[in-house]
Formats: structure tokens, sequence, C-alpha cells
């Protein structure tokens, strides 16, 4: 109970909106219990590094960063679904109140995450005074995640919290301030940090890709509600930062895409930073696989309980740009990061003419579970898995489960039980556009076959930082110095290479500029969480989008929750809400 307590205390510490009584009952890491305790030194950075998982959860920041932007929306579904108190309505509306519980959960996770590398450095500072090699280690990964999570505050919510030790309150800072204290933190480390230990752990060139992202972004964190002043000594830092990752010859380019985002992706090349998950704990998520894909969808036949949620879809202006990139020429054909074909559906079902779930029965196709897989990337139309019986049990057959168009199961909507899920181009907050069917989805990343419920248990890791982004940085910072050429080098160099489908691998562009700069890291990062901040970084943010009209400035920064600066109340002045709400 030692570990829980002090996490408690130090949650309180950070403002966490969440309750004591809840503080003190959740343990993340495993090891922290009974036999499986572990020594000290591993003991104090696994719950740290395990804390990410729900960090970055769909309905914690992950959602934050992904339902704001114009790549995602979340209606209210067919009326019954994924209301929540109209959380993800306001967030997407950018009409957000400080008692938002999406904003509420995502704070108080992150700042709890902050404590645990607080946690996790007063045991490994002593230890590594007295000369612990490995306690030395740890304790630079700690202070480099305890930076790295201050820049999600500072992204989100303008501040970071300066806080050295336990024993002390946290200073809130802002501005350059913020900027200067997270800057040095990680250029305390940089040099002295591990440089091999894999994609799980915090390594020298995460923590360059820290300092790359923190320079991307200094000119919109000096001044949140202005206009951002890219200065050449940030660009320049960002160029510095990437060519060291890049020329250190340590990552490679994903020949194939949609390997950065399954079972075996751990190993990839291209991850420079990724939750490690390898399928050991309840807390290893498939959350960024299944929250997109249809309710009525089995990814897995072995595991029949896995299924989608119908929850958000891609915006038809996102979709757009896709469209508008490759005009006449499907993206699907054109670009390898927009599909991949895994189900190869027999010539002879897949006109569905005068086919419906009541003349069906023998519209089928045989798969064994372990060839099953479904598509991937951006999923339009109609879609084909298995299917249950009046029981709950798979049609099977000699090969093993009979692969059929999905019935619309979920809803209230006039196709239930009579129509296939075609998921299409519409999707909104009206009462048509939010049935469930509506809306292209994401499924970019691979339902664990680890996992056998699709949500915990996953052995696909998380990916928070890949080498595709630290050329697409260094591409900006370059056109923003003026070096168009070598930006236009970066950007073709990651859109050539995924060859592994040549077919499909999109072709070099001839020109850029900050307007198909933009577009090309929405090809290629999208639902990874960092469109919101592109698009205020490059002045997106107050455009229309579906369903999203609102162009104050001031909602570039989310509200800080209510319950945050109640609990700050004693010390005045502490804790003061942002701009606008």
């Amino acid at each position: 109970m030692k570990h829980k307590i002090i996490i408690a205390l130090f949650g309180i510490g950070l403002l966490s909106n969440v309750s004591c009584t809840d503080l003190e009952e959740e343990v993340i890491d495993e090891s922290l219990e009974g036999s499986g305790q572990a020594e000290a030194i591993s003991g104090a950075i696994a719950p740290a590094y395990g804390q990410i998982s729900w960090t970055w959860r769909h309905t914690n920041y992950y959602g934050l960063q992904l339902i704001p932007s114009d790549e995602a929306i979340l209606p209210y579904r067919g009326g019954v679904d994924w209301y929540d108190n109209g959380k993800f309505l306001e967030v997407h509306r950018h009409n957000i109140a400080p008692s938002n519980s999406l904003v509420g959960s995502s704070w108080n996770e992150v700042t709890r995450n902050i404590s645990r590398t607080i946690t996790a450095i007063d045991v490994l500072q002593p230890l590594a005074d007295e000369g612990n090699v490995e306690a030395e280690g740890g304790l630079y990964e700690m202070i480099a995640l305890r930076a790295y999570l201050n820049m999600l505050t500072l992204d989100s919510w303008g501040l970071a919290f300066k806080k050295e030790t336990s024993g002390e309150l946290s200073e809130v800072i802002r501005g350059q301030d913020a900027i200067d204290y997270i800057e040095n933190e990680l250029l305390s480390v940089v040099d002295v940090i591990n440089t091999s230990r894999g994609p799980g752990r915090i390594t020298q060139a995460t923590v360059w890709g820290f300092l790359a992202r923190l320079s991307l972004n200094a000119a919109v964190y000096r001044d949140p509600y202005g206009t951002p002043d890219f200065t050449s000594e940030d660009m320049n830092k960002v160029i510095e930062y990437t060519d060291n990752i890049i020329n250190s010859g340590m990552y490679s380019l994903s020949p194939e895409y949609f390997e950065l985002f399954n079972d075996e992706n751990h190993d990839n090349p291209e991850l420079i930073f990724a939750l490690d998950q390898r399928g050991v704990m309840n807390r290893e998520h498939s959350r960024w696989a299944y929250w997109s894909l249809a309710g009525s969808w089995y990814p897995r036949p072995e595991h029949p309980s896995a299924d989608g949620t119908d929850g958000p879809a891609i915006t038809p202006d996102f979709y757009q740009t896709w469209v508008d990139a490759y005009g006449d020429v499907d993206p699907a054909e054109a670009d390898a990061r927009f599909y991949q074909e895994n189900q190869i559906i027999p010539e002879e079902l897949r006109d569905l003419t005068g086919v419906s779930p009541e003349n069906d029965e023998d519209h089928y196709y045989c798969m064994s579970a372990e060839d099953f897989e479904i598509n991937r990337g951006i999923i339009r139309g109609v879609i084909w898995g298995p299917r249950k019986d009046e029981n709950g049990s798979f049609y099977t057959c000699d090969e093993g489960y009979r692969i059929y168009p999905v019935i619309q199961r979920k809803g209230n909507g006039p196709d239930k039980d009579v129509d296939y899920v075609n998921h299409t181009l519409q999707v909104d907050f009206s009462n048509e556009g939010r049935l469930h069917k509506n809306g292209y989805r994401v499924s970019k990343y691979q339902f664990s076959r680890t996992s056998p419920n699709g949500n915990n248990y996953s052995s696909v890791d998380l990916v928070l930082m890949r080498l595709a982004e630290i050329y697409l940085m260094r591409a900006e910072a370059k056109l923003r110095t003026g070096d168009n050429a070598g930006a236009l080098a970066d950007v073709n160099t990651v859109r050539t290479s995924r060859t592994a489908r040549p077919e499909q691998t999109p072709e070099p562009l001839s020109a850029i500029d900050l307007d198909i700069l933009f577009r090309e890291r929405g090809f290629e990062l999208y639902w990874e969480g960092f469109r919101r901040s592109d698009q205020i970084r490059f002045g997106r943010y107050e455009d229309t989008w579906t369903e999203k009209t609102d162009d104050n400035v001031h909602h570039r920064l989310f509200p800080i929750p209510q319950d945050a600066i109640d609990g700050a109340s004693n010390v005045a002045g502490y804790l003061e809400q942002n701009e606008g709400y």
C-alpha cells in the first residue's frame, strides 16, 4: 500500500481532479504487489511507463487530441451511444466547459503520470548519488519522461508543472518559462541517457525527438493565441535534432505502412518511442484499434467478444483532402497509407444486388481464424466478417468460419437487422448523420491476436514517435527557413518509402509549400494524436469543418478543469483559468 499512498499524495500535489479514494485504489503496474514485487529500480520506473497507456487512452488524452480536430467526429450514435453528457460533442465543436469530463479525465491522467515520474525520481536519485549505474540510467529516463508529459500539459493547457521532489509544491509555469524548463530538463540528460534500449524505453533518439517537437511548437507555446513567429533559431534546432536521429542510422522507414501498427511492431525499425505492450498486462489495450470500428464487426473469430464500438469516424472534410490530392484516382489505389486490402472477397460474391440478410444464408466464403484479417486504413462501404447465430456462436464451415456481409445489429436505425453495415461519407450530428453505420472508419491498428476480448492484453505497441515524423519535422523546419528543395526531398523520402505494395506507393511530389506539407502530415500521421497541434501551428484550427464553426483563438487551449482550480483555491492565485473560459 505504500506505493499507492505516495501516488495519491502526488496526484493531489499536481492538482489531479480525481478523488483520493480513486487514486489509492488504483494500481497500474502489477509488479507493485505481492510476489511480483520488482527490485527497487525497475519497480520505481515501471508505474510511470505503465501509466502512459491510461494517459493515452481513447477516452482520455488520445480522444482529447483526436475529436477537436478536423480528423474525427463522434456523434451521439443513433441517440443511444456515445453521448456521455455531451463531452465529445462539446469538444468537437470547441464549445467546452471547464466541467467537461473528457478534459477532466485527460488532465487527471497526465498529471498522475507526472506524479509517477516524481515518485520514481525520489527513489532513484539517492541510489544514483551513491553511484548505482542502473539507478542513474533510470533517473535520466524519468527526467525525460517528466519533460515529455509536461510538453503534453503545455500543448493542451498552456502550462507546465515544475516540481523536483515530492516534498515541494509544484510551480505552475507558462510560455517561455515553461519552454526553457522543459528544454533544460531534456538537455540535462540527452548526452548521458541510454542509446539502445529499444522503443519501449526513452533513449537518446527519443530525447532528440522531444527537443525537436518542443522547438517546432515553441512559437505557439510562447504566444498560444497569436500568430506564431517561427524563428530561425527554433527551426535550426529542429533541423539539428532531427539530423541527429536520421544520421544515426539506427532507424529506417517501414516498407509496409501498416506493419507499424501490427502485433509484431515492437521490433519495427521505424519506431523510436512506443508504449511497450506485448500482451502481458490487463492495462495493455487495443482501444486505438477498436474505437472507430462498427459494433457489429468481429475482427477476431477466435475471440467472439472482440468487436468495435461504433465510435468516431473521419470527417468528410478530412476525407476530401485525400480526394483533392489524387483527383480521379481512388486514394486506396494511389496511396499505401490510405488502405490495405486483406479480405479478398470472391468475385462471385461481390455483387450484392438482390442480396439481403433475409436471403443470404449461402452468400459467404470460408476462412480460418489464423488467416482472417480485416482490411486496414480508411474503411468505406459494406464490410465483411464472421456472423453469429441466435446463440451467440459464429457460423462455421469446413475451412473455419463463414465470412458474410456484416448485418447492422447495433443502434435503433431503420436498417437494424434488415440491411448491411454500409459506411457512408456522411456523418454529422443530425438524426440521419449520426446513425451507427455512418461515416468512414479508421482501422489503423491491428486487432491484437493476444487479446482475448479486443480490449486488453494487446501485443501492439502504441506508437508515440517514429522516423517518418522526424523527417516531416525536418521538412517543416527547412520549409520555414526557405530550404524548399530540402523540404521536398524529406517529404518524398517518406512518401516513396512504402514500397511493400508498389502499385500503391505514392508518387513523389514535384513541389512543396506549407499547404501541401500540412496535407502530407495528415496523410502520414492520421489518427496518431498530432492533428490538433498541427492545425494550430499551421493556422487551421479556427477553420470550419463538419459540425464545427467556432473561430475563437482562445479555444486553442483547453479549459483547466474546474475541480482542479477549486482544489487549489487555498493557495491564492496558484492556478488560474485559461483565457476565454
